[in-house]
C-alpha cells in the first residue's frame, strides 16, 4: 500500500499528469509530434511554417452560424413584447367599454384615460420592437 502511495505521489507523475489533464482533448492530440509532421507533410514549406500563426486569427462557419442563430432568437424574444402590447391596448379599451357602460357621464374623462393607456402601451411595444431591429441588425 505504502508503495502505491509512493508512485502516485512522485513529483514526475504529478507534473506531467497534472499538465495531460489541465489541457484539451483537441489541444493534446493535435500537438503530438505525429500530427504535426503529416500537417506539415502536406503543406509546402512556407505554409507549414505560417499554420501556427494564421489558425488562431481564423474563424470558422460554426461559430459564424452560432452567432446568427443567437441573433435571431434573441430578436424573437424581444418581439414577443409586441404581443404585450396589443393586450394590453385591448384591455384599455376593453376597460373604456365597461367603465362608459356603468357611468356615460364620465365618457370624456373615460376617454382621455383610454388614449394615454393606449400611448403608454404603444410606446412598450415599439421599445421592444426597436430591441429586436438593434439586437438584428447593430451587432
Amino acid at each position: 500500500m505504502y508503495a502505491c502511495v509512493k508512485f502516485v505521489t512522485s513529483p514526475s507523475v504529478l507534473r506531467g499528469g497534472s499538465r495531460v489533464l489541465a489541457r484539451p482533448v483537441s489541444v493534446c492530440v493535435f500537438n503530438r509530434p505525429e500530427a504535426r509532421t503529416e500537417q506539415a507533410a502536406l503543406l509546402p514549406v512556407s505554409e507549414a511554417s505560417l499554420l501556427n500563426v494564421s489558425r488562431s486569427f481564423q474563424t470558422s462557419a460554426v461559430s459564424r452560424d452560432i452567432d446568427t442563430a443567437a441573433k435571431f432568437i434573441g430578436a424573437g424574444a424581444a418581439t414577443v413584447g409586441v404581443a404585450g402590447s396589443g393586450a394590453g391596448i385591448g384591455t384599455v379599451f376593453g376597460s373604456l367599454i365597461i367603465g362608459y357602460a356603468r357611468n356615460p357621464s364620465l365618457k370624456q374623462q373615460l376617454f382621455s384615460y383610454a388614449i394615454l393607456g393606449f400611448a403608454l402601451s404603444e410606446a412598450m411595444g415599439l421599445f421592444c420592437l426597436m430591441v429586436a431591429f438593434l439586437i438584428l441588425f447593430a451587432m
